[in-house]
């Protein structure tokens, strides 16, 4: 409970100071209309002070994300994105219980080895959606919700013509109902009607793939922009028949937003802003959940090729991605690996629920930021360094590098 208390002591401390400031502007209110000489007078002037204070200062003063405002109206097909306040009772209640986990970013490299079969499978997967507190960034903490502890959840890859047996667990610990919806099954919901799950429950449904590409998957339990900007998204790459071209290198990166109160950087546990992602205005913006999520794992060699499955997990924003100091030989827009990919790309959109599959060739050693181009974003966190080395050409690029310049 202590650990809770200096999680949330910034968020004590404001509400704290509003109490204070409201009783005490009251009481200067009340000593200033004395005059009045009916009591009964002044008694209702300082409620009607205290009234119209805390209709305009505290929808801008106190945390927002504790089903606040009240009033708060949607109109989407289920419940808007406020979290219940029993479900924050039972987060602080329980919050010893939560996994802490160290380092909440998916290691790009994990990735699963390309299909080299040639006929369809039966394929076997189980996931486990947990509830965990890991950093943001240092001393921002959040209480995400993943895919089997980590963001991006796992990369699932397949066969087109394969038939997926999915298992999803809800872990025990958890405080909401999860389920997935993978972009890649035809059927309803994608698969989520069949996968609610309540903690510590289980759910299996059973889907044949039937188009290629790199389709996202994500929990679509109402509020489902909720659910995911709380970091429940992933991709499941499908691979044609035929299968993908032969690379050196394959990485998995997933864009994402956090909606928090109080602004960037405050430090303790963040309070989610409903309202804020309404708006569509993140806190932050990042790769594989957290400020340099990419952190120094991405490394490569001069004369290696590079296959990027890059996927957006939203909830409002679109990806322009780009990698400072390279150009895409091949680009398959959307993901869809059965195009006709476009070549000699500088910058790919990425929508929002949606992916793209970037490959180049590495032909000049230093180190290459991943960023999402609106460069406002590059502020909130949304870039990763892919590092490369080898000799040198300097046919194709000779002059001396400058540490801290450029982008």
């Amino acid at each position: 409970m202590m650990q809770l208390l200096t999680y949330t002591w910034t968020y004590v401390v404001q509400m704290a100071g509003l109490f204070v400031a409201f009783l005490f502007a009251a009481l200067f209110v009340y000593l200033a209309l004395r005059h009045f000489h009916s009591r009964m007078m002044r008694v209702a002037l300082v409620v009607v002070f205290l009234a119209v204070s805390i209709v305009f200062y505290v929808p801008n003063g106190l945390p927002r994300g504790i089903e606040y405002p009240l009033s708060l109206t949607t109109y989407g097909p289920a419940e808007g994105p406020v979290i219940p306040i029993g479900n924050v009772w039972n987060l602080f209640k329980n919050f010893d219980r939560f996994e802490r986990v160290e380092d909440i970013a998916r290691d790009p490299n994990e990735v699963p080895a390309p299909i080299t079969r040639t006929e369809s499978a039966t394929v076997y997967i189980e996931l486990t959606t947990k509830e965990v507190i890991a950093e943001m960034a240092p001393g921002v903490l959040v209480n995400y919700w993943t895919f089997d502890g980590k963001i991006p959840g796992p990369m699932i890859r397949v066969r087109e013509g394969d038939t997926v047996v999915l298992t999803l667990h809800n872990d025990v610990t958890s405080l909401h109902h999860h389920n997935i919806d993978l972009h890649a099954v035809t059927g309803p919901g994608g698969g989520a009607v069949s996968t609610m799950v309540a903690p510590g429950e289980s759910a299996t449904v059973t889907f044949k793939v039937l188009h290629p590409g790199a389709f996202v998957y994500h929990c679509a339990t109402p509020n489902v922009a909720n659910h995911m900007t709380h970091g429940m998204y992933g991709l499941i790459v499908v691979e044609p028949k035929e299968g993908l071209a032969k690379v050196d290198h394959e990485y998995y990166v997933m864009q994402g937003e956090y909606y928090a109160t109080g602004g960037m950087g405050r430090k303790g546990l963040q309070l989610f802003d409903a309202d804020a992602m309404l708006d569509g205005r993140p806190t932050y913006i990042f790769f594989n959940g957290k400020m340099n999520g990419l952190a120094e794992h991405m490394q490569a060699k001069v004369g290696e090729s590079v296959r990027m499955f890059v996927g957006n997990g939203g909830v409002s924003l679109v990806s322009s991605f780009h990698v400072i100091g390279e150009i895409f030989d091949r680009v398959y827009p959307e993901a869809s690996l059965t195009s006709v990919p476009f070549t000699d790309v500088q910058t790919t959109l990425v929508p929002a629920g949606g992916a793209t599959v970037v490959e180049f060739g590495l032909e000049v050693p230093g180190k290459y930021l991943l960023v999402d181009h609106a460069l406002s974003r590059l502020d909130r966190g949304a870039w990763g360094v892919l590092t490369v080395t080898g000799a040198e050409n300097k046919e194709i690029y000779d002059g001396v590098i400058v540490p801290g310049h450029g982008h």
